[in-house]
């Protein structure tokens, strides 16, 4: 199967392109009136949603994952539809899964592995044959809450706070006691008490209601943070704390906040990306640096975002292709500020490349390019922020 994981390296002068660029948008944004409230990457590709409740896609579409109709990248940005009730969108690997505000949830893309939920699929991821370039909708259910697309995987939540997922679920990540894939959505157990959750490659990790932290699917480098390199089929706790507020999937690697706003990691760290100064795998929670105003946490492939209750903005981990937006190829084993004269409110890291929400509505994105997952219009990867170029 294949992973998340694509070097390619930066032409020469793409820092002084991407830097010139950067400096442009900010001037050029005071023109530019369209507004966005979410941004979600995936591995080549991003959504977006608008804040007249449109959607937008635009990079890699190979798997019809752009949900536009066509395949081919989109080098510029394209309407999702026609509907305007779109709430929430998260982008897998080679498909997109979002949420309609009737409490419907719609899906397309690579069904290769069954993850759009429809029923079809399971040939494999490179089986074609149930992909879809619309959005079709997942069941007849109009009550769920959040969605969570991994690589090949979805996992969502039912406003009755019941978990669901569906797709590949060779490591277990679906969390129903198998290592069967589903082309359907399957409850996880029968608990109502969930609270979030997030897919990334082979593994689950979700939050419940009473604060505690639950993981599993593929643990082969300890990304399940229970201490050992055992892979589970089912829900296990991590640890017995009851204060986590949020937590992210990367790759192989997993952040995770606490309400006191303090952040920790576990994983692969070959690149960095936990953020602890080190480049050793941890088998079990690590808390990065000292301090406690975390705000938000996004993990990639191997790098990871973080915004802090102050607006700023922090990357770390791998940059082969400048996804750290520090305006350069260097890897970080620590938090480096993403310096901009603005505040930031939300970021999305994908797998070579990052989005960024801004406090004034407007996005920004830097890293890989090479399929027009930046949104301005061309293939030139950025080693800074640039403006997403956004269709009036």
């Amino acid at each position: 199967m294949r992973k998340w994981f694509w070097k390619t390296p930066v032409t020469a002068g793409a820092l002084g392109v991407s830097l010139s660029l950067l400096l442009t948008s900010f001037f050029s944004d005071r023109t530019n009136t369209v507004k966005w409230i979410s941004v979600s990457t995936g591995a080549m590709h991003t959504a977006a949603l608008r804040f007249d409740g449109s959607l937008w896609a635009w990079g890699n579409n190979e798997d019809g994952q752009l949900g536009n109709g066509t395949i081919g990248d989109g080098l510029t940005l394209t309407r999702v539809g026609t509907s305007s009730h779109w709430t929430a969108v998260s982008a897998g690997a080679f498909h997109t899964a979002a949420l309609r505000r009737d409490g419907s949830l719609w899906t397309w893309g690579n069904n290769g592995l069954g993850q759009l939920g429809d029923g079809a699929g399971g040939g494999g991821w490179e089986d074609s044959s149930a992909d879809r370039r619309t959005p079709a909708q997942v069941g007849g259910a109009s009550d769920w809450e959040s969605v969570s697309a991994g690589s090949f995987h979805v996992a969502a939540i039912r406003k009755d706070g019941s978990l669901w997922a569906w797709g590949c679920n060779i490591f277990g990540q679906l969390g129903d006691g198998s290592r069967t894939n589903r082309t359907v959505p399957v409850q996880i157990g029968t608990e109502t008490s969930w609270a979030s959750v997030s897919a990334g490659y082979g593994h689950t990790v979700a939050v419940k209601t009473d604060g505690s932290l639950w993981a599993w699917g593929n643990n082969d480098d300890s990304q399940l943070g229970n201490g050992t390199r055992i892979s589970v089929n089912a829900p296990a706790q991590i640890g017995t704390e009851v204060n986590w507020a949020a937590v992210s999937a990367g790759n192989a690697h997993t952040m995770a906040l606490r309400t006191d706003g303090s952040l920790w990691a576990w994983g692969a760290n070959g690149d960095g990306q936990l953020g602890d100064d080190s480049l050793e795998h941890r088998s079990s929670p690590v808390r990065i640096g000292a301090a406690r105003s975390w705000a938000a946490v996004s993990a990639g492939n191997a790098h990871t975002m973080a915004l802090r209750t102050d607006g700023s903005l922090w990357a770390w981990g791998a940059n082969w292709d400048g996804q750290l937006g520090d305006g350069s190829l260097e890897h970080r084993n620590s938090p480096v500020r993403i310096e901009a004269p603005t505040r930031w409110v939300s970021v999305s890291a994908g797998d070579g490349h990052t989005v960024a929400l801004r406090g004034d509505g407007l996005l920004l994105a830097w890293g890989h390019n090479g399929w027009g997952q930046l949104g301005d219009g061309m293939r030139s990867n950025h080693l800074a922020p640039v403006l997403v170029i956004a269709p009036q």
